[in-house]
């Protein structure tokens, strides 16, 4: 499906493996430039030729920690023209509030959280000048299914949720559209670290990670393209009175009782 989004450029965090970078395919495969951002120089200067290879977008990168305010401000300056600016940078550490300790938490705010709400601070001015735009916020299914044993993502997630409301409440008088994505649980790298640890205290076997996707929708997470073709879709004009939302990716679970 034509989108009629290229020509545009999007810029999206995170981006070297896993939702990020499949965001970033999808944009690409509809002719759109992408800027790939993340930690590694290394992961990103793979994955962009790869995808200047099957695509022929242009791809830029540049390898930068989030967490930093100064790695932010050289992100804006570094592509100053983005037409669709994706939020996706962050980990926030699973945990009780006895588990989590204050620099953890902090750390992992300081990426996800400030990270979000810094680039977007840098990039809705531009947009709003230019009276055109889209921040797409993936945040996660953490900030509506609130959980005591993941609360330092709880909290950041809830709280990236009422701010990408907010500032989508209004963004529009100024021609710019800012919404939300919450992934459920997606099949990505981290879910397996995570799933086999699970099974390890579980079962005693972390290859068993696999057997708590059993009463999940489908019997398995989500993939990251179901994620990444929200993403872009939301990012067309197809959806130019959507904004100040938030699209929740999980296959019901969130309101379905006993979260696997």
């Amino acid at each position: 499906m034509d989108l009629q989004l290229a020509g545009r450029t999007a810029l999206i965090t995170g981006s070297s493996k896993g939702i990020g970078l499949s965001v970033a395919q999808w944009f690409a495969r509809e002719g759109v430039h992408v800027c790939l951002v993340a930690r590694s120089a290394e992961a990103l200067q793979k994955e962009a030729a790869a995808i200047r290879e099957t695509t022929g977008v242009k791809v830029e990168t540049l390898a930068a920690d989030l967490a930093d305010a100064a790695a932010r401000e050289r992100v804006s300056r570094t592509f100053p023209e983005v037409d669709i600016l994706v939020n996706n940078a962050g980990a926030v550490p699973g945990g009780n509030i006895h588990d989590v300790d204050e620099a953890s938490w902090r750390a992992g705010w300081d990426l996800k959280v400030f990270g979000y709400v810094g680039l977007t601070r840098q990039y809705l001015k531009e947009m709003e000048r230019r009276r055109s735009g889209v921040i797409i916020n993936i945040i996660g299914l953490g900030g509506e299914r609130l959980d005591a044993t993941y609360i330092a993502g709880a909290m950041g997630n809830a709280g990236l949720m009422a701010f990408t409301r907010a500032i989508g409440g209004t963004s529009l008088d100024n021609g710019v559209r800012v919404v939300g994505v919450n992934p459920g649980p997606v099949l990505t790298d981290r879910v397996e670290v995570l799933g086999r640890k699970r099974a390890a205290r579980l079962y005693g076997d972390e290859n068993r990670w696999k057997e708590s996707f059993a009463r999940m929708p489908h019997g398995r997470p989500a993939t990251c393209d179901e994620v990444a073709a929200m993403v872009v879709f939301l990012a067309s004009d197809l959806c130019a009175y959507v904004s100040g939302t938030i699209v929740t990716i999980d296959g019901g679970l969130a309101h379905r009782g006993g979260m696997p």
